[in-house]
């Protein structure tokens, strides 16, 4: 598809308010909660529960995710490709050190509200290349009203003066420069600080970047920050948390109120201290804790907290703590809320994560020759809450030996790695114990023929 209309200077005019909440965002998470710092000296208190909740459900999501490949069909040629993909791709997850890589994307998806993956084959070593880039530098294009036919994305970022050097033999004219990307199924462009510079057929053949969002919004591309929920209360929460603390402080060096005392000199709060005043004055000190009052603030701040666990569906049992020994299912309802949350987000890092490795099989495909069919790419996640295995195994056990689940659908269930690999040991190991044991039982066969000759002709004498 042309891209003759392409301007890379417009696209500093292209989603503002994206960038603009994308920025907020990130401060927010990095400690900047407060809306108009105080001109006085006053305290301004920032309790970072955002950034708490954020990296204890990634840490949650993230725990154990795994690509299974399934062959097409029952043949033994389909079932070979299948294990040669999922070679592949595990050759690929550990060339870019993908585990590391998917949780700091998570981490970033969370609080941005989007991420990106680029899939790209790297000509020096030869093999598949996986980046994350800033998605503040990405923008996509996609047909009419369906927005998973992406036709065409852009993408923005900086290099320095050497490394524009280096990567293209260009010195640009400042200190940095900006390059911009330009891909279409059939069309790749290159600009360097407005000029273009490179412009061939897409070498792909299609668009290697794979966007999505953090939690969906209905009718829309770009997603929703985690944040988005916890900011209201998280601010409340600062403002209310600091407003205590003044109080306490204030409370520790009271302040002298005195009364009928036109003039004050050498008043001050210490022990032992003396105070000379005219007989018909007052002195005393403030009691700002006086009538109880500052259980109304530490009530409001546990019902802000309680406002934050809620928005957040991370229930206090997330962190660790829980109100006794509870059982699995009891445990499972209290977490329900963080359970229902981590699903909403797998289901699109499904989608997300096989279109990855789809892209990632191809690219093997085209540069290796490899041919891995039609195979059938699909997530396997490790539950959220822990689980007891060996009551997990003596259930697939039961399955197994029923008919019911396959081996390697055992495998998959228990969190083995790769279940088609451990499969195909397995069938290693057994056929290497049956030829053990048959060579076995022909030497102890042979050996009891050769004594029961023995003993027939020690009878004839």
């Amino acid at each position: 598809m042309a891209s003759d209309n392409f301007n890379p200077s417009h696209l500093e005019q292209l989603d503002l308010e994206r960038m603009r909440n994308y920025r907020q965002m990130l401060d927010f998470y990095n400690g900047s909660q407060w809306q108009n710092r105080s001109i006085r000296s006053e305290k301004q208190l920032s309790f970072n529960y955002a950034r708490a909740v954020i990296d204890k459900v990634t840490a949650y999501m993230m725990a154990g995710a795994l690509c299974k490949v399934d062959a097409d069909d029952d043949s033994e040629e389909a079932k070979g490709r299948a294990l040669n993909a999922e070679k592949a791709l595990q050759q690929a997850y550990a060339d870019n050190n993908l585990e590391q890589l998917d949780f700091d994307t998570e981490t970033d998806c969370a609080i941005l509200g989007d991420a990106c993956y680029k899939v790209t084959w790297d000509t020096i070593k030869k093999r598949v290349r996986v980046t994350a880039p800033d998605v503040s530098g990405i923008y996509a294009w996609w047909l009419g009203d369906d927005s998973s036919k992406i036709w065409r994305v852009a993408s923005k970022y900086s290099l320095t003066a050497d490394e524009s050097v280096l990567l293209y033999g260009i010195k640009p004219a400042g200190k940095t420069a900006k390059i911009v990307e330009l891909w279409t199924d059939g069309l790749f462009e290159l600009w360097l600080d407005g000029s273009l510079i490179e412009k061939k057929a897409n070498p792909y053949g299609f668009i290697p970047f794979v966007i999505f969002p953090n939690l969906r919004e209905p009718k829309k591309f770009w997603g929703k920050s985690d944040i988005t929920q916890l900011a209201e209360p998280q601010c409340e929460l600062n403002r209310a948390m600091s407003q205590l603390s003044r109080i306490l402080e204030l409370s520790g060096n009271p302040i002298a109120v005195l009364e009928n005392v036109e003039e004050s000199e050498d008043i001050a709060v210490s022990p032992g201290a003396v105070w000379n005043i005219p007989e018909e004055a007052k002195a005393y000190l403030l009691d700002l804790l006086q009538g109880g009052g500052v259980n109304l603030h530490i009530e409001y701040i546990n019902l802000l907290y309680r406002t934050l666990h809620d928005l957040g569906e991370s229930p206090r049992a997330t962190f660790g703590s829980t109100s006794g020994n509870s059982s699995g299912v009891a445990l499972e309802i209290e977490m329900q809320p963080l359970l229902q949350k981590v699903w909403r987000k797998r289901l699109i890092r499904n989608t997300a994560y096989c279109e990855r490795n789809r892209l990632i099989l191809r690219l093997v495909s085209k540069y290796t020759g490899q041919d891995f069919g039609d195979c059938r790419l699909q997530m396997v996640w490790s539950p959220v809450l822990p689980r007891d295995m060996t009551g997990l195994v003596s259930s697939e056990q039961i399955l197994v030996q029923n008919g019911i689940h396959s081996r390697r659908t055992a495998m998959s269930q228990i969190g083995i790695k790769s279940p088609e690999s451990e499969f195909a040991s397995w069938l290693e190991e057994r056929a290497a114990i049956l030829k053990m044991n048959n060579e076995h039982n022909t030497k102890t066969a042979v050996k009891m023929r050769e004594r029961a000759e023995i003993n027939t002709a020690a009878e004839g004498f």
